[in-house]
């Protein structure tokens, strides 16, 4: 069975307007292995949690963030308070849905 978190990060990385090449230099991770890591149907490579930060900070994109907190029952929305994370991602808060 296919990860849906992990078809949202591949779709991340092929979709960012910074080429998957450029990508992986950015977050010091080789392009082999990152593609490896984020493929849904490589069953033997894992994402792990700090790749998927840096994946978020530098592409600004924060799906699976969004997806990860509807799965727990949380949405997330902007903190206007927050201090500014990286380029385009903004500051957030959880809140429950319940």
């Amino acid at each position: 069975m296919l990860s849906e978190l992990t078809k949202i990060v591949h779709g991340i990385v092929l979709d960012s307007p910074t080429p998957a090449k450029a990508l992986a230099k950015e977050i010091g991770k080789p392009y082999s292995t990152l593609l490896r890591e984020i493929n849904p149907y490589d069953t033997g490579a894992k994402l792990g949690v700090e790749t998927l930060l840096e994946i978020m900070k530098h592409t600004g994109n924060i799906r699976p963030l969004e997806y990860m907190a509807r799965q727990l029952g949380y949405r997330l929305e902007p903190d206007a308070g927050g201090a500014e994370i990286h380029r385009p991602l903004l500051p957030l808060r959880m809140s429950a849905e319940r």
